[in-house]
């Protein structure tokens, strides 16, 4: 082993220490918070709490610790790479676990005297926020130290390996960094990508290896010949940590899908489900929508009072806009939006397309212009927002919509689009979904189309809660909104 791996081994050695202290300090940090709000604030409110103090015997909090750091581990967060929001769901795996299995040990063994219920429900309930916070702040403040990081190289500058490129950037949280592109096309050689130089001759990959002390290499020439492809994954196998090879497929669903393997016949196959067809999904996602609609009217019944007083001493017109929408499996149904425009809209915008090219250039390419005539002053407000939605909470209650989903869609939009519009009629649309946080009004018509249609094919229960925390982050930002 050289001097310069031997470093590296013991740099990983010492990342995952440092991330296992950090996680043992979190719980314990979490242990006294709890055991603070146990002992000296729930008293306070409720008398009934046993006098003596839980947890005399220190034995029951190592018991605890080492039953977090376990499911840390059963969760593969210290020998996996997670993104951003996989690992917050990761570490919210680790709270319920944890939380089940210390009940569960209690009970067996008949530790309710020693081990203080209370305590670990609060514990489970401060980790959803605390855990995520304090580890994944730590992760970053080390890669700005220059640990946690990755060197990774990119076989392959064509389209495929600057996607990738870019997709590695937007993630900081698996620690890839690119330090470079190999390639065979000549015009593309001494070029770079973002500022990262494209160098020659993919064949002389294992030389930067050793050279540039790679770890993980990326293999993205989905044109490159299965031949060449196969040769070189088994060239370079044993030379790196990792290799992330990349296939053209794009699009597809990636959320759920498993490798399945045939030892005898040295295949592979790619295990796709059609998670729509099971019916506890939809029944989940179905009180998903009800649980959080009915919160949410509750919350905002007060300002939608307001929003709508607001509205009818703006301009002429009901408060409430009805819109014919396309739901799921093509039907029908009345959408509700606050009302955003004028009563004489539909005669504003046909001047405005007849009269200006520019406008009419925007309105075919997004179905929506950026400054509308037709939109009142209340009503610029209200979309740069959002709030102009907020009815639709109300179909949500009647089930012709969700929380999230695809857009829901005009009768025409539908007869323009065609067979593509099949899969995102699949399902319920929704309030929000993932073109709203990937770029809203900023974002193509083609593309709003390939957005919703992959969270169709990849929805879990688990791109729902993603798809509404970046929701909130956008609304609060205004970020793309007109």
């Amino acid at each position: 082993m050289t001097v310069e791996k031997a470093f590296n081994k013991l740099k990983t050695i010492a990342e995952g220490l440092s991330i296992f202290a950090i996680d043992i300090i979190s719980v314990l940090i979490i242990f006294k918070l709890s055991y603070i709000i146990r002992t000296e604030l729930l008293p306070l409110i409720y008398s009934g709490f046993p006098e003596e103090l839980p947890f005399s015997n220190f034995i029951y909090i190592w018991l605890i610790i080492f039953i977090w750091v376990f499911f840390f581990y059963y969760e593969g967060l210290y020998t996996k790479k997670y993104s951003f929001w996989d690992e917050i769901k990761a570490l919210w795996n680790v709270s319920f676990f944890s939380t089940v299995g210390i009940f569960a040990i209690a009970s067996v063994g008949k530790l309710s005297d020693e081990i203080s219920r209370t305590v670990v429900v609060l514990m489970g309930v401060l980790s959803i926020l605390m855990l995520p916070l304090i580890r994944i702040a730590s992760k970053k403040f080390f890669r700005r130290l220059g640990f946690l990081k990755r060197r990774v190289l990119i076989l392959g500058a064509g389209e495929t390996g600057r996607l990738i490129a870019t997709a590695l950037k937007k993630e900081p949280n698996y620690g890839y960094e690119v330090i470079g592109f190999l390639d065979d096309d000549p015009e593309k050689i001494g070029k770079d990508v973002d500022g990262v130089k494209i160098h020659k001759g993919v064949d002389k990959a294992f030389n930067y290896i050793t050279r540039c002390n790679i770890r993980d290499i990326v293999i993205a020439m989905p044109g490159a010949g299965k031949e060449r492809l196969q040769g070189l994954i088994n060239e370079l196998q044993h030379k790196v940590e990792r290799i992330l090879f990349v296939p053209d497929m794009f699009g597809m669903a990636v959320l759920g899908t498993s490798l399945q393997h045939f030892f005898h016949e040295q295949a592979f196959a790619l295990e796709v489900k059609n998670n729509l067809e099971r019916p506890l999904n939809i029944f989940i996602k179905k009180c998903f929508d009800f649980l959080i609609g009915s919160l949410l009217i509750l919350f905002l019944a007060i300002p939608m009072v307001i929003i709508a007083a607001l509205i009818k001493l703006d301009s002429e017109g009901s408060v409430i806009f009805l819109q014919d929408r396309v739901g799921k499996k093509g039907k029908g149904f009345r959408c509700y939006k606050f009302r955003t425009m004028y009563k004489d809209a539909g005669k504003r915008l046909e001047e405005l397309l007849a009269n200006n090219e520019e406008s009419k250039k925007e309105w075919d390419k997004f179905w929506k212009l950026r400054d509308d005539p037709r939109v009142t002053r209340i009503g610029q407000f209200l979309r740069k927002t959002s709030l102009d939605e907020l009815p639709q909470l109300f179909n949500v209650l009647k089930g012709e919509m969700s929380i999230v989903g695809p857009r829901p869609y005009l009768p025409d939009e539908v007869k323009k689009v065609g067979e593509k519009m099949d899969v995102c009629l699949n399902v319920t649309p929704g309030i929000t979904g993932l073109w709203q946080v990937s770029g809203r009004s900023n974002a193509s018509y083609d593309y709003r189309i390939a957005l919703d249609s992959w969270y169709v094919r990849n929805w879990n229960l688990w791109l729902d809660i993603v798809i509404l925390f970046k929701t909130v982050r956008i609304v609060l930002k205004r970020e793309g909104a007109f």
